[in-house]
């Protein structure tokens, strides 16, 4: 895949004239305004010189939060629809939203990575149970498909290949306090599990690697992160990479795994955060998405 100020002036005094209110001359209410015209001109004048010298008067917390939240024009919010199954699978992204040779397949919901079934090792880790229970949830989550738990509406998935890479894109619905805690813990993942050791079904030892990746600023809200695997498999060595990217729109999200043996092609993971946040937001808001990304995205 990621805000004109109202202006505030001294209310008039009002109230009823009776009959021992004097009434002022003219000339005395011709100078009182004056007067207040000069005072506001001096006030403004005071407030332009100040900005423009740089004296570092700031204005005091309230009146900065009140120039901020309030607007002198509102904004329209487009409406929303709740995702449905169709929209889910209009939301994916297509061939066209990848650069590269990405190949689109119809296998990509059977796709398993024997290589992710593996046990954490938590004897190495100094909060032994809280942080290897974490790794160890990244990796089943990675294996099964599963990083934000089950959707709670509608769902649909596809997958491209590239040699020896695969990109899995999902798009579904979710509940938002679920959704947030995913986001959550996927943030505290290189930070518990920043390097950790994990056991094959083989029996061999694999060291893991997890670290932040940058996204697009687009969305509610979103992460990244890569992981690397290295170690050995059926005797030779190996080191699989793969990205994870998850976006959230509203109370929905994309979730982006990609990579391979053949390593992880960072461009290929923001095309896909990029281009399937415009398509989600678009079915989201009643559109129909582009058949081809702008340039412009």
């Amino acid at each position: 895949m990621t805000s004109p100020r109202p202006s505030s002036r001294p209310s008039r005094p009002s109230g009823p004239a009776g009959p021992n209110r004097p009434v002022r001359p003219a000339r005395v209410l011709a100078a009182v305004l004056a007067a207040g015209t000069l005072l506001t001109t001096a006030a403004c004048s005071d407030g332009d010189d100040s900005a423009s010298s740089g004296s570092g008067v700031t204005a005091s917390p309230v009146a900065e939060r009140a120039v901020t939240t309030t607007p002198t024009t509102t904004a329209t919010a487009s409406p929303t629809e709740p995702l449905t199954q169709a929209g889910a699978q209009t939301a994916l992204i297509t061939e066209g939203d990848l650069e590269d040779d990405w190949t689109q397949v119809k296998t990509a919901a059977s796709w398993r990575d024997r290589l992710l079934i593996d046990t954490v090792d938590a004897a190495q880790f100094v909060t032994a149970k809280t942080q290897s229970d974490a790794c160890q949830q990244f990796l089943d989550g990675l294996y099964d498909d599963d990083l934000l738990g089950k959707p709670s509406g509608a769902s649909a998935l596809t997958g491209f290949q590239q040699g020896d890479s695969r990109l899995l894109y999902q798009v579904a619905a979710y509940q938002r306090a679920a959704l947030d805690s995913k986001l959550d813990w996927l943030e505290s993942l290189p930070t518990e599990c920043d390097q950790f050791n994990a056991v094959g079904s083989d029996g061999s030892t694999r060291t893991v690697q997890v670290i932040v990746n940058s996204l697009p600023k687009v969305g509610d809200a979103r992460y990244g992160l890569t992981m690397t695997m290295q170690g050995v498999s059926g005797g030779a060595p190996i080191t699989l990479t793969l990205d994870v990217a998850v976006v959230r729109v509203g109370d929905d999200a994309i979730t982006v795994t990609n990579g391979g043996l053949d390593g992880a092609d960072h461009d290929s993971t923001k095309d896909a955060v990029s281009h399937g946040t415009t398509r989600l937001k678009d079915v989201r808001e009643g559109r129909t998405p582009a058949p081809e990304p702008s340039e412009f995205d």
